[in-house]
């Protein structure tokens, strides 16, 4: 045997697994046993189902063919998704269980306790159980809270200290005294700042520009205000969106407000202490009207120079539109740092009203999607007052 046969005979492998075709080889001529045939059939009862595409991917097509679905049982969907974590890693994992739910109609199986146990906590599942929220028996709800507290921690673990350390440090540099007085001059920043104009025949810098310190008087320098649409499409970047609130709320030198619509407005902003119970505070689905949730947002503001506004939405607006333009317009009239956020999550490019869109960048308030590694960037460039960090 050479050394290319076995390596041939593992790409048949994987070709096997990827197109499936239940007992036939599918023109591979790889028959599957043990681990794999049992990989295989775990898969076939996603990917293989009636009506779904036959071929894992992108690879074609089974028309007609059925495969072994899952049925009605939550037993045996349970044991499923404990074979799933069995022969896959995690990220895997929550793909596939992603398309079970969506493909298979598993969503309502979810208000089961030893489903909820069984599942691999992301961030997609928790948006499917706040959907749920409201339909959960008490059995479950606990058990829901947990899946979410888990993927909360996950999120604030990867997050909060890049953003505290970004935002924190835009704060700081805007803080800054231009004009300060002798006793309140930052020496070693002024110094760092002017090295340009340093004489070396004088063995001197001269001072050009003076750096105070901070207003270290003022306790807090900025107001947020997160403005959250909670329709149907838009539950990941509700997650995410409670995260950064609870950790732009934990930071002092920060006011943060947290209001999530969709036709009626709640604030969430006594909940920030918890991002779970800001998350069990929202009801996904439903009707949108951003003026109305603006509106609320703008009888907020006290101080419109030092206030930004987050307002994270796909602006389709159920509510009278033109008003929506001119509550945006008088906030940044007013002084208001106003950004629009399509999305908040690492999904990419949503659906948006794009006639709204371009509106706002009249306004000089562009709209852009953001990946929450971004935001913390965006909240410093805002902090700053300096352009956006949009992608391109």
């Amino acid at each position: 045997m050479t050394g290319t046969e076995p390596a041939a005979d593992e790409r048949l492998r994987r070709w096997r697994l990827v197109l499936g075709g239940g007992d036939g080889a599918d023109g591979t001529g790889r028959a599957l046993t043990g681990r794999d045939a049992a990989m295989d059939r775990t898969l076939d009862a996603v990917y293989g189902a009636p009506g779904a595409p036959g071929a894992r991917g992108a690879a074609g097509a089974r028309e007609g063919q059925r495969g072994a679905g899952l049925g009605g049982s939550a037993p045996q969907v349970a044991r499923w998704l404990g074979d799933i974590r069995t022969y896959f890693p995690g990220p895997v994992v929550r793909v596939v269980q992603r398309d079970a739910i969506e493909r298979l109609g598993l969503a309502a199986m979810l208000v089961e306790p030893e489903m909820l146990e069984a599942v691999e906590p992301d961030v997609h599942l928790v948006g499917t159980l706040l959907s749920l929220s409201r339909a959960l028996p008490e059995t479950s709800r606990e058990t829901a809270r947990t899946v979410v507290r888990t993927v909360v921690r996950d999120l604030e673990s990867r997050l909060a200290a890049r953003t505290r350390a970004t935002v924190g440090g835009a704060l700081d540099r805007s803080a800054r005294v231009s004009r300060p007085r002798h006793r309140d001059i930052d020496w070693n920043r002024t110094i760092r700042a002017n090295l340009k104009n340093y004489l070396p025949e004088h063995g001197t810098v001269v001072p050009e520009r003076l750096v105070g310190y901070g207003r270290a008087a003022r306790a807090v320098t900025k107001d947020v205000i997160l403005a959250i649409d909670q329709s149907g499409s838009m539950a990941a970047s509700v997650v995410y969106a409670s995260v950064f609130g609870a950790v732009l709320a934990s930071m002092r030198a920060l006011d943060t407000r947290l209001v999530v619509f969709d036709t009626a407005v709640v604030d969430l902003t006594d909940a920030l202490d918890d991002p779970v119970d800001v998350l069990f505070g929202t009801q996904l689905g439903g009707g949108t009207d951003i003026n109305r949730a603006l509106a609320y947002c703008q009888s907020r503001i006290t101080r419109p120079t030092e206030t930004i506004l987050v307002l994270i939405s796909d602006l389709y607006e159920g509510g009278i539109r033109e008003e929506m333009l001119r509550r945006v317009a008088a906030m940044r009239q007013a002084g208001v740092q106003c950004v629009v956020l399509l999305a908040l999550s690492d999904e990419g490019a949503p659906a948006y009203d794009r006639e709204h869109t371009a509106a706002l960048a009249r306004l000089g308030v562009p709209a852009f999607a953001c990946t929450p590694d971004l935001f913390p960037e965006v909240m410093a460039a805002a902090v700053e007052r300096r352009p956006l960090p949009v992608p391109g």
